[in-house]
């Protein structure tokens, strides 16, 4: 089960003005079972995203590339989940727009005002006869519809709001995203969707998913594997009535990427709770480097270590496994005798080697808890990064195993 996950109350989650969601279930997989989801923007909106550093990324991502390089305003994402429309060439991406032309003769605008999102099994073709034939069938949704809409491997479904206030106007921030494996950045099947009715510029909004990004769905792994199809778009509907946030120098662009932040960070860390098969949840903090990319690279060296992630399902306090994941981190001039490493408030390592007062009881006490935090000390600068992770168990080989089935 999820490792400490707040089931999502519907009630909680605020309605952004401007946005209209609704799914249908298309049989991709499964039949009876949600697998498509729009969600509607009006007019007057901007969006923005970033999207899967994979070289095979999916038609999906490429039609969405494409479409939001268009200038045109959007009006409309379309998510289907059971098939990542990736690996499949031309076709794929005809495909992909063929959904989009669909989609946008029924809400009367053009397919390049239509952004289209893929998340299933790779190298198979889309089922786009089933997908077109399912979307005037859509029915209204609720924020934990579409959650649970966009789910693949998740066991259950992410989403999560934020009110503010912006000169005197109430400001919404509502998202939901998917995921459970092949999560490693960049970007880091994850989908992240983020609406909000503040008003933003294109530029700023283009800015502002970016550094959100690096620091919740940038910072997460859970297998190492960067997908195909890795998506995170944050739209402004302008619907609050609170003066535009025109550049990062307007008064309310902290407060309100403070805010973006807060949901995209306890999104990203919910896709690590729910990491196939995990029992553990672990912070990695790496303090005192040159940069913040040699932090990350410690941390992600960490994360993704299936000799560390088995060491953490065991409860094992086998600790030599984290070093040698740091010291394989790709620091070349790392003074290892200068590092310390914690495990909670426990020093294991110091001067190079073991910590002369640690005690392997100490070790396995924090091992045991369902929530660990790794604490490195690079002693080389004062960057800082902090990356989740989750460890590996028995279960996550049988659901890789039986993926397909």
């Amino acid at each position: 089960m999820p490792v400490n996950l707040k089931p999502i109350d519907n009630a909680q989650l605020a309605p952004i003005a401007g946005v209209d969601l609704s799914y249908a279930c298309a049989g991709i997989k499964k039949p009876g079972r949600k697998d498509v989801l729009v969600i509607r923007i009006d007019k007057g909106n901007t969006v923005a995203g970033v999207f899967t550093q994979n070289r095979f990324c999916a038609a999906p991502v490429q039609i969405c590339k494409q479409n939001l390089d268009a200038g045109v305003q959007i009006r409309a994402l379309v998510i289907n989940t059971g098939n990542a429309n990736a690996g499949t060439g031309e076709s794929g991406r005809q495909n992909a727009r063929a959904v989009c032309e669909a989609l946008a003769a029924e809400l009367d605008c053009l397919p390049e005002q239509i952004l289209p999102f893929s998340t299933g099994v790779i190298l198979e073709p889309l089922p786009v006869d089933k997908i077109v034939t399912a979307l005037p069938t859509r029915q209204a949704a609720t924020w934990a519809d579409a959650a649970e809409a966009i789910m693949t491997t998740d066991i259950a479904p992410k989403a999560t709001s934020r009110t503010i206030d912006i000169d005197g106007h109430t400001v919404n921030i509502t998202g939901i995203a998917k995921g459970a494996g092949m999560i490693h950045p960049n970007m880091a099947t994850m989908l992240g969707f983020i609406a909000t009715d503040a008003a933003i510029t294109r530029p700023v909004l283009s800015q502002l998913v970016k550094d959100v990004a690096d620091l919740s769905f940038n910072s997460i792994t859970i297998d190492g594997d960067t997908s195909t199809n890795d998506s995170f778009m944050l739209i402004s509907t302008a619907q609050s009535g609170a003066p535009r946030i025109d550049s990062v120098t307007h008064p309310a662009y902290e407060q309100l990427k403070a805010a973006l932040l807060d949901v995209s960070v306890e999104l990203a860390q919910a896709i690590v709770r729910d990491g196939e098969g995990a029992t553990k949840f672990i912070t990695i903090q790496v303090e005192g480097g040159r940069s913040v990319a040699e932090c990350k690279a410690v941390g992600y060296a960490i994360g993704r270590s299936p000799l560390v992630k088995t060491a953490f399902f065991a409860s094992d306090p086998n600790l030599g496994r984290l070093l040698a994941a740091i010291g394989y981190a790709g620091i070349n001039d790392l003074d290892v005798d200068r590092l310390e490493l914690y495990l909670d408030d426990v020093l294991v390592a110091k001067d190079g080697g073991r910590n002369p007062d640690y005690q392997e009881a100490d070790g396995q006490r924090v091992m045991q808890q369902a929530e660990i935090t790794v604490r490195v000390v690079l002693g080389r600068g004062l960057a800082n990064a902090t990356v989740w992770s989750c460890d590996f168990s028995y279960e996550y080989v049988k659901i890789n195993a039986d993926y397909r089935s």
